[in-house]
């Protein structure tokens, strides 16, 4: 009888372990091939993202189709080893972007950005128009004072294999921020 409570303790704890096993393996997984979850430092992203807010990152679109026009994405720093930057793209390849008198115009017309502070001003760094190659994107920081973000009127065009997720969901701070990005 003893032997018997034994043998089910072992088949109990043994179970417990396969479960514990197969969660960790399921969550490894979802991490990532699924999504991840990021964390602002800065205000590059004023006034759509504050410091301190927390996203998660969708992989799953990059599988198939990639980034469009407009999204959030969180991307390897193309000037920093271990660092991630979190931008809009403005460019898909094919496209070509200006910056001119301080607003954008994507393929010669004027980007209409709600998403940005009225009366912002785009400031240049040197170049003020780029053609975007296939297989890349043209980012931009929603806040466009001067020196607040570094993104591709910096470092150019990054390659779409450089971004690690789309950002579209905002799960702290639980106020009214709390929820879809737009």
């Amino acid at each position: 009888m003893e032997e018997d409570n034994n043998k089910v303790a072992k088949n109990e704890a043994l179970e417990w372990i396969k479960s514990i096993l197969l969660a960790i393996v399921i969550a490894i997984l979802i991490k990532t091939f699924i999504f991840n979850t990021t964390y602002v430092l800065g205000n590059s992203m004023y006034p759509t993202l504050y410091e301190r807010d927390r996203l998660f990152a969708n992989k799953l679109p990059l599988y198939f189709s990639g980034p469009k026009r407009g999204e959030i994405v969180v991307l390897k720093a193309p000037d920093a080893s271990n660092k991630d930057y979190i931008k809009r793209v403005i460019g898909i390849g094919g496209d070509t972007v200006a910056i001119i008198d301080g607003k954008v115009y994507l393929n010669g017309n004027v980007l209409e950005e709600d998403y940005i502070e009225e009366g912002s001003y785009t400031h240049i760094y040197g170049e003020n128009y780029w053609e975007v190659p296939k297989g890349y994107v043209f980012v931009l920081g929603d806040n466009r004072d001067e020196g607040a973000s570094k993104d591709s009127r910096y470092f150019g065009c990054v390659p779409l294999d450089s971004i690690k997720g789309i950002t579209n969901f905002r799960y702290f701070p639980f106020n009214h921020r709390f929820g879809k990005l737009e």
